[in-house]
């Protein structure tokens, strides 16, 4: 039974900042809490399970913020948990929406660290939790922070190429230049690459219908490899005839699909061919595991993954969540590659489970999500600390 919620924000020694359509992603300035990880350290049966989530708000299109997520699972989610069975995942999440819905940040790290925490009491890895190992090596995505200038996203492309071996990029796009500076972006990027390595373009909801049918007609002969949420999320009649207007250029859903709801709808629209999960989105990895059925009924292939900032945690919950779709589902390759190492070290844990080779990662292997936390370093980059226990937080 769980006994205690602790819930820290983190420091984050290397500050990551990106830019897309809304405006720059940053991981904020030093000892600012809004932008840093929350990590949830879950105690129950003698086990201690882990999670870690960056809400990516203020920036962008989920509405969970850090101070969000702490409010949520201090006064009312951890609250919820104590005395619950590690297991209950469907109850759980059933508690979730009948007291406060939304949130999906916030539920997706308590999702993790009670994933994590079973795993670890059964002394299996967290995909065996889930449906078990479908890929034992998960192919990895590099996605291209925007710029005015090409150059600047070509160095980028080519580092991820080059020094990891990524095979699939993607370009951010739909910035304050327009659409035909999107094309001149993907084309001087196609021939720094060649045509081996899948370019794909996010232009994160900042293209209009008429923006993304231009883009597409000039895009295609320049190799395409896919095209991630052009428009508002909630235009699904629009996502349709841009599918449609596609002509086999697969179309992927992001910032549409939050909820088991949202790919239903999705589904039924046949707006898109593929479904981008994160996890961060979906409240973890029991909904997630849902959204993999509807998707799979409807021949609707995966994109499986999520932006990981610097944390091993994260990324090693989404690789789990890889692990169990088989390959033939899932399209493209997974967008977690800065928890790994690449963009500099995860200061809060003992020794990276992660290596990259020829733009592959292993999945972690060890009990529960396979990753060990430095309690000494945690204690040092904590911000900002609570507990929620019997009798009160």
């Amino acid at each position: 039974m769980i006994d205690r919620i602790e819930v820290f924000v983190t420091e984050l020694p290397t500050r990551i900042q990106r830019t897309f359509s809304s405006g720059s992603w940053d991981t904020g300035a030093p000892k600012q809490l809004l932008g840093k990880p929350v990590l949830v350290r879950v105690f129950a049966d003698g086990v201690v399970g882990y999670g870690q989530i960056r809400p990516i708000s203020p920036g962008h299109f989920v509405a969970d913020t850090v101070h969000s997520v702490v409010a949520a699972i201090t006064e009312i989610y951890g609250p919820l948990l104590l005395g619950r069975a590690l297991g209950d995942f469907e109850s759980m999440h059933e508690m979730f929406n009948a007291r406060l819905a939304g949130n999906p940040a916030a539920r997706a790290v308590l999702d993790v660290a009670t994933h994590d925490a079973l795993g670890k009491a059964f002394g299996v890895p967290v995909h065996r939790l889930i449906g078990g190992q479908c890929q034992s090596r998960i192919p990895l995505e590099w996605s291209v922070s925007f710029s005015n200038d090409a150059a600047v996203m070509i160095r980028e492309a080519e580092r991820a190429v080059k020094e990891l071996g990524i095979k699939v990029i993607c370009l951010k796009a739909a910035g304050p230049q327009g659409w035909r500076k999107d094309v001149e972006n993907f084309a001087a990027v196609r021939r720094a690459l060649g045509d081996e390595v899948m370019i794909g373009v996010d232009p994160n909801t900042g293209w209009s219908r008429t923006d993304a049918l231009g883009a597409l007609e000039a895009l295609r002969p320049l190799g395409l490899g896919y095209l991630e949420q052009p428009i508002d999320r909630n235009d699904l009649a629009g996502l349709a005839e841009i599918r449609s207007y596609a002509k086999g250029i697969p179309l992927m859903a992001d910032e549409s699909l939050f909820t088991v709801q949202d790919a239903v709808a999705l589904a039924q629209a046949r707006a898109v061919d593929v479904f981008c999960i994160k996890l961060y989105k979906t409240g973890g990895l029991f909904p997630a595991r849902k959204i993999a059925a509807i998707a799979e009924g409807n021949n609707i292939q995966l994109n499986c993954g999520g932006l990981a900032a610097l944390s091993s945690l994260d990324a090693a919950a989404a690789a789990h969540y890889c692990a169990s779709i088989p390959a033939k589902r899932t399209f493209g390759a997974a967008e977690f590659v800065f928890g790994l190492g690449p963009a500099g070290p995860d200061p809060l844990i003992a020794e990276n489970p992660f290596k990259i080779e020829d733009g592959y990662v292993r999945v972690p292997e060890g009990p529960g999500l396979g990753v060990t936390i430095d309690e000494q370093a945690l204690e040092r980059h904590t911000l900002a600390k609570h507990v929620v226990r019997a009798g009160g937080a």
